[in-house]
């Protein structure tokens, strides 16, 4: 019986090593990195980044409501006629998309103090928001949050600038 033990051990040895015996080089390569690779099956709603571009997303929205975001006077938080009618064509994209969710996000120009900022984004977003949410938008498919004036959209301190970065911007979440 030992006889039959050592002659299988011995051939299921030698079976697996000659599986390992040969290794060929792979058909392709991957890509070298930071080159760009073609998204497989892309039927035109993704961008060269792989962001999705199609209905339903960010790139969507601000297609069909015209822009993504609404913007404030110095020291406001209050939405004029051309926010307001913004804050529409969201409404209308959102009730299109129904299981879409957003964050609406409240910014500030960098005058002012860190706390101040952070309150009064605070309260940009919710100004937007309570519109979207008189127009029909579920409440529970919004939240908001404020960066204060840590994330401007123009580097600038000149009047031109200052007015991009007040604003309330409703991104999708994905």
């Amino acid at each position: 019986m030992n006889r039959t033990v050592a002659f299988a051990l011995l051939a299921s040895s030698a079976l697996a090593l000659s599986a390992c015996g040969q290794k060929r080089a792979p058909e392709s390569l991957p890509p070298q990195p930071g080159a760009e690779t073609p998204m497989a099956g892309n039927n035109g709603d993704y961008d060269a980044n792989g962001n999705y571009i199609g209905p339903g997303s960010q790139t969507d929205l601000r297609r069909s409501a015209g822009n993504d975001r609404v913007f404030f006077d110095l020291d406001s938080y209050g939405l004029d006629d051309s926010d307001k009618e913004t804050l529409r064509r969201q409404a209308a994209w959102l009730a299109q998309y129904s299981s879409v969710n957003v964050t609406i996000e409240g910014h500030c120009d960098e005058r002012g103090t860190r706390e101040y900022n952070l309150a009064l984004g605070e309260r940009r977003a919710n100004a937007a928001k309570n519109y979207l949410a008189s127009l029909g938008v579920s409440p529970s498919r919004m939240s908001v949050v404020s960066y204060g004036k840590e994330r401007p959209e123009a580097l600038g301190s000149d009047e031109q600038s200052w007015a991009q970065n007040r604003r309330a911007v409703t991104m999708v979440i994905r």
